[in-house]
């Protein structure tokens, strides 16, 4: 059971304040995490704009388990590379708090979902590109990083994330799919349905 100082309830109380304000200022695209490193086993106090699937009770990240060890841990950790478990790039920002003992007692981590913003720069890219009469299909074969990248360009086109998108937007992002031969992969479903954060009954759904 975790022991708690009135200082400590304190700092956790207003980082509570701030893990909501931040999360509401960044949404879709950010997920932000308010560690609890007093009780590492169950260290995720809240989780808002939730993109890596993780829940309120989840133990602590290795990140979080090398302050707990060390006080000397940097308390700052900026726009590090990451990956959200379905394959998603990310950014992400960890920042420790500590008591006035120099313990950390928590931890404020920011996790940007970076499609929409990747799906952009190609569509950017593209519009900005010169040349001659160019066909509009790929050679590429159509892997499930390919998918995704279609998945990217067409939720930057509407300006949303893939995991934002409406039931007719499904709709119409799998016509395109399908249109481009990506549906005959095997396992697109699952990296569709994955990618989206739907289940594979709501991708077949969505196809009907």
């Amino acid at each position: 059971m975790k022991k708690s100082t009135p200082e400590q309830q304190a700092l956790i109380s207003q980082l509570e304040q701030i893990a909501e304000g931040l999360s509401k200022t960044f949404s879709p695209f950010c997920e932000v995490v308010l560690h609890d490193l007093r009780d590492p086993s169950h260290a995720i106090l809240a989780i808002h704009n939730n993109l890596s699937g993780r829940q309120e009770g989840d133990p602590a990240t290795e990140l979080g388990l090398a302050r707990i060890a060390d006080p000397a841990y940097p308390q700052v950790i900026a726009n590090y590379p990451n990956q959200f478990k379905d394959g998603r790039a990310a950014k992400s920002t960890s920042i420790g708090i500590k008591d006035s003992t120099g313990r950390y007692v928590a931890a404020l981590c920011m996790n940007i979902d970076l499609t929409v913003f990747r799906g952009l720069q190609v569509t950017l890219e593209q519009f900005a590109s010169f040349g001659g009469d160019r066909p509009d299909e790929s050679l590429e074969a159509a892997t499930a990083d390919a998918i995704r990248a279609r998945i990217d360009q067409f939720a930057a086109r509407i300006s949303t994330t893939p995991r934002a998108l409406k039931t007719a937007e499904r709709r119409a992002l799998l016509q395109e799919l399908k249109d481009a031969g990506q549906l005959e992969v095997r396992k697109s479903m699952e990296t569709i349905a994955s990618y989206l954060g739907v289940s594979r009954t709501t991708v077949y759904a969505d196809i009907k």
